[in-house]
């Protein structure tokens, strides 16, 4: 069963801006802290951004700075706002429970971001 599905992907240049999206199972993962994630190179994720039910977050040094996240519990949906985009952004995105919190669930399809220079 898919929990999570990223949507809002896309090719953009260096230095633009994108808005990624999440839908998830509103009746399983409302209370969960929910984190966006990328496949690092080597393949394993990384967890880039995290936030909470009440719509508190915190972000990894890499993104810091360039992106915002936030979460609307009506709609089922998490965003993610990523600006000033480098080419080391490029990667496919996904969304899941915060791993450091409780364990993860099956990963959805991803979203590929692609920044070209």
């Amino acid at each position: 069963q898919v929990h999570f599905v990223e949507s809002g992907g896309g090719s953009v240049q260096a230095g633009e801006s994108l808005e990624i999206s999440c839908t998830f199972s509103g009746s399983l993962f409302s209370d969960s802290v929910l984190a966006w994630y990328r496949r690092l190179p080597a393949g394993q994720r990384e967890l880039v951004a995290a936030v909470n039910p009440t719509n508190s977050v915190n972000y990894a040094e890499s993104v810091k700075g360039r992106s915002t996240i936030a979460r609307d519990n009506a709609k089922n949906t998490m965003y993610r706002v990523m600006r000033r985009l480098i080419p080391e952004d490029s990667s496919i995105y996904y969304c899941n429970r915060d791993w450091r919190v409780k364990e993860i669930v099956a990963w959805g399809p991803g979203t590929q971001v692609t920044v070209s220079s």
